[in-house]
């Protein structure tokens, strides 16, 4: 019995994953504190890892949320 067709938003969603994985790896964060310890402040540290965050979710609703293909 042969194997049912993946959805089409799978390949997307494995996508989407491994750039949220990148995003927040260890090289990426510790680029973004090196610029708050130089700026004097942790805020754009949180901002960018917020920002980041927000946008991974909202390219996810979108994702989930448009018409199939």
């Amino acid at each position: 019995m042969p194997l049912p067709d993946p959805p089409p938003e799978e390949p997307r969603l494995w996508a989407l994953f491994a750039l949220g994985v990148l995003a927040f790896n260890f090289p990426l964060l510790a680029v973004w504190a090196f610029w708050g310890e130089r700026s004097g402040s942790a805020a754009p540290f949180v901002v960018a890892l917020f920002g980041v965050w927000a946008a991974l979710i909202a390219v996810l609703a979108w994702l989930m949320e448009r018409a199939p293909d």
